[in-house]
């Protein structure tokens, strides 16, 4: 597995504020597998979506460049597909028509019948069997999502672009369609990035988790690695004896350090933007701790990692 199936190199995103450069993040630096789910947490203002619109070619870094699969993204492309936080569908079309209208976009030489055949596949896989024929109208907030990811999912992309696509549904119906979605990424080998303030939504759908610095100049601070084993279920996952290490490891990095990692940084803490530290919470791992005894200033314990109740 590739690990540099999606490379983000050294881009950065200033825009001209009353004849003057702000500056909302820059000098970051990402690799994702293919195959990989990773979620990106931060507060408003640290450039979450820009980092998602550059990825899917709706937004242009001021500098370096963004790699998917050997090739640099210069604008949109049906390899990436994006999910929104509304669901952004055509109102006068049904669910079918809706699907199979990005079907054809990709695929313009197919006739009725392969269309048809591949929108009602990625229907079915949604849960949406049977609803063929309603309009948006007609559709519950959670349905409406469904045919967004079966929409995007429709036309095979490469990669998948999550921004917040749960946030405005109720607990029961988010709880659902995260479900579907890890149930369809892992059966489809789907890469996946997305944006999300949900800290128990990011355990239990990521396979890494990137935290942001507060915005503006953010930075990629550190990269969690989730210690959960890959076929981990709704119902249990607060059961694993790591799930509170990095419940509690997210929260503290949102609370305090996404707006005091600069001043550790100015403290003396070895920090590389190429090379974000990966971090295992609720272990100690090697690399880690040369990298923390690296820095004498930047006081950690195995209590804030987790090991410790």
């Amino acid at each position: 597995m590739s690990k540099r199936f999606i490379s983000i190199e050294g881009i950065a995103r200033r825009f001209d504020v009353g004849g003057r450069a702000s500056t909302v993040f820059e000098n970051l630096w990402l690799s994702i597998a293919k195959g990989e789910f990773v979620c990106i947490i931060g507060h408003s203002g640290c450039g979450k979506t820009t980092v998602l619109n550059i990825l899917a070619g709706l937004d242009t870094p001021s500098e370096g460049v963004v790699v998917v699969d050997n090739q640099a993204i210069v604008g949109p492309s049906l390899d990436r597909a994006v999910i929104f936080q509304s669901h952004a569908l055509l109102p006068w079309r049904t669910v079918m028509g809706n699907v199979a209208y990005a079907v054809t976009s990709r695929w313009r030489k197919w006739g009725r019948v392969e269309v048809k055949a591949q929108a009602q596949k990625f229907i079915d896989l949604v849960g949406l069997a049977g609803a063929e024929s309603k309009r948006p109208a007609e559709l519950s907030g959670g349905m409406k999502q469904r045919v967004g990811i079966a929409r995007a999912l429709s036309i095979e992309p490469k990669i998948m672009l999550m921004d917040e696509p749960f946030s405005a549904l109720d607990a029961l119906t988010r709880g659902t369609l995260q479900d579907e979605v890890r149930r369809i990424c892992l059966s489809t080998g789907q890469t996946v990035f997305m944006i999300t303030h949900d800290v128990d939504e990011a355990i239990y759908l990521a396979d890494r988790i990137v935290l942001m610095t507060n915005g503006p100049d953010a930075k990629i601070a550190e990269i969690v690695v989730n210690p959960l084993p890959k076929d981990r279920r709704r119902d249990d996952v607060h059961k694993h004896p790591l799930f509170y290490a990095v419940r509690n490891y997210l929260i503290d990095f949102l609370v305090t350090r996404s707006r005091t990692f600069s001043d550790e940084i100015r403290g003396g803490r070895a920090y590389d933007p190429k090379k974000p530290l990966e971090v295992h919470p609720g272990t100690l791992e090697p690399t880690l701790v040369s990298s923390l005894r690296a820095a004498p200033s930047y006081e950690i314990t195995e209590k804030r990692l987790g090991r410790v109740q």
